[in-house]
């Protein structure tokens, strides 16, 4: 069956489509049209259909958190991440061969300097030291009938009894037996200290680690393995690193005799871990880093520091009496330099540029642009401009703490 379109009809199809083709594409772009003028109303009548945007397009007061500005003493510090470094780490060995016959501790039990750890088996030196002494009074008898022998013969010398050859064999004598008694008594005393030296103590106070051998094993000086090993842990150190720009202030109050202050807090700087004082800065700046070393000590009683824990440092280098300070979140960056928003007492704020000092936390100083008592935006300076009417919902609400907000006022 054919069911192609005769002439006719082929003339009214074409027609037809080119009628509908042209009314839609009209009706589409009548819809585009629509589409922009409805953004565009949008964008210049937000307040039409976003209430919550009054306070940006000036239709009411925007809601803010103000702070006072504050007058007292400011703390400099300087803030670093730092390790935790033992005072001394002692590894326990042996210094003789013998068999570990007794162990005396307990893993990460506390130890003091002196303590009964570990025993090796003493009867082979305990035997040796009988037998030297032995020889000690053997041959201390053969030095005391040589002595014996050499006042007679000199005697004899005396009445020309003997000939004086004999009585310089006698003298020569006894000295070989001086030096032999001498020898017999360094072989007590090393038999004396062999036997000390089974009897393993603690060379040093701290915690014990694990036990890396078992008793039973034949232990000789020249093992890898160690006993164990002690860190003292009472007191510790911290060693962290500044830039070289921040020394100078540091030797400086250290010159005066100033002792400084540092404290410990976790990685991220929220628990305090524990209180010291800074023991000693290095003695050269490491090219490399432009930094410079330094060790603090800590009593660490409560055992809040470890070995190799990293740790946020705080050094306190001095402290500023009768300035100003200001909320961190008060300050703001942009056209005018670093300003803030001072809330003058008709509820509107405008743009005040500052000068700041040191800060610590999460307060900075003020050295001029503010006085004591001005209240200043602390939350919501996105939404201000100069002029701009406030209101303030949560006069004594605490103000965040979240650093400083890089803002360009409006104009």
């Amino acid at each position: 069956m054919n069911l192609a379109p005769t002439g006719k009809n082929s003339r009214l199809t074409s027609l037809a489509r080119s009628v509908f083709g042209a009314r839609g594409k009209a009706i589409l772009s009548g819809v585009v049209i629509l589409l922009l003028a409805g953004l565009g109303w949008n964008f210049y009548h937000p307040a039409a259909n976003a209430p919550t945007e009054r306070g940006r397009s000036g239709g009411g007061p925007t809601p803010v958190v103000v702070a006072t500005v504050q007058s007292g003493e400011m703390p400099v510090t300087l803030d670093a991440l730092g390790t935790v470094t033992a005072l001394a780490t002692v590894a326990v060995k042996t210094q003789i061969s013998g068999q570990l016959t007794q162990i005396a501790f307990q893993e990460g039990q506390d130890v003091t300097a002196g303590q009964f750890l570990a025993q090796i088996d003493p009867r082979p030196y305990q035997a040796q030291l009988e037998q030297y002494q032995g020889q000690l009074q053997r041959d201390s008898a053969l030095l005391n009938a040589a002595r014996v022998d050499l006042d007679r013969y000199q005697r004899l010398v005396e009445e020309d009894s003997i000939a004086r050859q004999q009585l310089d064999s006698q003298a020569a004598l006894v000295k070989q037996y001086e030096g032999v008694v001498a020898t017999d008594k360094a072989q007590v005393e090393t038999a004396k200290l062999n036997l000390t030296y089974c009897h393993i103590v603690a060379p040093v106070s701290g915690r014990i680690g694990l036990r890396l051998v078992d008793q039973g094993n034949y232990l000789q000086p020249s093992d890898t393995n160690n006993i164990a090993v002690i860190t003292q842990l009472h007191p510790i150190s911290v060693l962290f690193t500044l830039a070289e720009d921040n020394l100078p202030p540091v030797l400086k109050r250290i010159s005066s005799g100033a002792t400084l202050a540092v404290t410990a807090f976790d990685r991220a700087a929220v628990t305090q871990l524990g209180s010291g004082k800074l023991a000693t800065v290095d003695n050269q700046i490491d090219t490399s880093t432009g930094t410079v070393k330094l060790r603090a000590l800590f009593d660490n009683s409560e055992r809040q520091l470890f070995p190799n824990q990293f740790v946020t440092v705080q050094l306190k280098v001095d402290t500023l009496k009768d300035v100003k300070t200001i909320p961190i979140a008060a300050v703001q960056r942009g056209a005018p330099g670093t300003f803030v928003y001072l809330v003058k007492p008709d509820n509107t704020v405008t743009v005040r540029p500052i000068k700041l000092g040191p800060g610590s936390g999460d307060r900075i100083t003020v050295l001029s642009g503010i006085d004591t008592g001005d209240s200043l935006v602390v939350d919501g300076a996105d939404k201000l401009r100069e002029g701009a009417a406030v209101t303030i919902p949560a006069q004594n609400a605490p103000p965040p703490s979240e650093g400083e907000h890089h803002h360009r006022p409006k104009n």
